[in-house]
């Protein structure tokens, strides 16, 4: 397909995508890169992944080695559903009662009961000595490393967490493999760390969920939309034990793209008062698409629940808010953020201003 500055000629827009990671919940984020794909006006010149977000994102170029757009969308509905047909043989299923009732979670599954208990006693390395991963099988199985690395088409960027540094690290497209795939999903109370040229790495969730500063110095579209899968927002105090872990692993999953988010801010900030040249800095689009409401209902027992119909009512979401995003703001792309930094850290605005002024009278 020919291309201008990157963009193939027929497309009217560009984006990168950044998708977070949250287990089954990766489905959701599956449905909104099926619209994106399926709208010929738009052009994606990269994706960030991070767990679930890295599996969609590797897929997904690889459906774009082999057929472009099309392929990308094919090649998603075809993991999924091998991710759906592998679930099938495990113990972790939903109970009687919760499929009476119509409810996604696994709280009252016996096999997710022992293992949620098992993890909270003893680690991967007592518990499963071998590394025992069916998803690994699975994604080696789908996966041709070499089209992904081949695809020139889109930028692609994985992120890991240093279990030594506790840093981040973005592995770029031809630097993706198998192993960094894996590292990027590695929760550690699950699975043992995975060893990259003898450093080991935990999900990348911990430190980037997902990396948005790739976008800033490789790509030349200057709109990031961040697939949020993980609620900023829940509104009470959670009291059971179970809704605490679920908001502490919530917060502690969005605590990396928050911090790059007020980062972003500041910086639009400082270019705004003349602190900062625009000649040397970036202002970049910031847009978000969400599950609202939708996400919100959703424990965190069901990102291990990989039945098909679950699957694909994910998918049918995330279509739906992609389409509705779409519809509301593709004349915003290129042209203004659709996500307001400024109203999402309001709180922080007194530490905001005090830095335009230090930074002001250093260069004064």
């Amino acid at each position: 397909m020919s291309k201008e500055n990157g963009r193939a000629k027929r497309h009217e827009k560009s984006i990168n995508l950044a998708l977070q990671g949250g287990g089954s919940h990766g489905a959701f984020t599956w449905g909104v890169l099926d619209r994106m794909f399926e709208e010929d006006r738009l052009w994606i010149e990269g994706i960030s992944g991070t767990s679930a977000g890295a599996m969609n994102a590797v897929v997904a170029t690889q459906g774009m080695y082999d057929d472009g757009a099309a392929g990308a969308r094919k090649a998603l509905e075809e993991f999924w559903h091998a991710v759906s047909i592998a679930g099938q043989a495990s113990p972790i299923k939903r109970s009687p009662l919760d499929v009476l009732f119509g409810s996604w979670s696994l709280d009252t599954s016996p096999g997710y009961i022992m293992m949620d208990a098992l993890s909270r006693m003893a680690s991967p390395y007592d518990l499963n000595p071998l590394g025992i991963n069916p998803l690994r099988d699975l994604v080696e199985e789908y996966i041709d490393f070499n089209k992904v690395a081949n695809c020139t088409d889109m930028g692609l960027y994985i992120s890991a967490t240093n279990v030594e540094t506790g840093r981040a690290r973005v592995f770029k497209r031809h630097e993706v493999t198998l192993d960094v795939v894996m590292a990027s999903a590695c929760l550690p109370t699950m699975f043992k760390a995975v060893e990259i040229d003898g450093v080991p790495y935990w999900d990348g969730g911990y430190m980037g969920n997902p990396v948005l500063f790739p976008f800033i110095d490789d790509s030349p579209s200057d709109d990031i939309v961040i697939v949020q899968i993980n609620p900023l927002l829940r509104p009470g105090t959670p009291k059971q034990a179970r809704d605490i872990q679920n908001r502490l692993n919530e917060i502690t999953f969005n605590a990396s793209l928050l911090r790059d988010l007020r980062t972003i801010d500041l910086i639009h900030r400082l270019i705004d008062d003349g602190a900062l040249s625009d000649d040397e800095y970036r202002t970049m689009n910031m847009h978000m698409i969400d599950g609202c409401d939708d996400m919100l209902e959703l424990d965190a027992s069901s990102k291990v629940n990989s039945e098909w119909a679950f699957l694909e009512h994910l998918r049918d979401l995330g279509r739906e808010h992609a389409g509705r995003w779409l519809v509301s703001h593709f004349d915003k792309i290129e042209v203004e953020s659709t996500l307001d930094l400024r109203a999402l850290f309001g709180d922080v605005e007194g530490a905001h201003g005090a830095n335009i002024v230090e930074l002001r009278s250093r260069k004064d």
